[in-house]
């Protein structure tokens, strides 16, 4: 499953990403294959916002096509107040 497909409230274990630029990008938010976040909204024809350790992300929709992502039983993050930003 890709990122862009989750549902919101869903938690996700990051499974791919796609290149190494992408990677380097993302990294600095702490999200890398392995970590757990969750879905806390979809924008239609926006980003995809997920959030991990009271950070709120905004993953570009083209870019979240190209996550790879599972189902993942434990929540790893809390969605309470934190920083914001975007990625695309």
């Amino acid at each position: 499953m890709k990122l862009d497909e989750v549902r919101t409230g869903q938690l996700v274990r990051i499974t791919s990403i796609p290149d190494e630029q992408i990677r380097a990008q993302i990294i600095r938010f702490g999200i890398a294959a392995g970590e757990v976040v969750t879905c806390i909204e979809i924008i239609p024809s926006g980003p995809v916002i997920i959030a991990k350790n009271k950070q709120e992300i905004a993953i570009g929709r083209k870019l979240a096509r190209r996550i790879g992502v599972e189902s993942a039983v434990h929540p790893a993050c809390s969605v309470s107040g934190g920083a914001h930003h975007a990625v695309s």
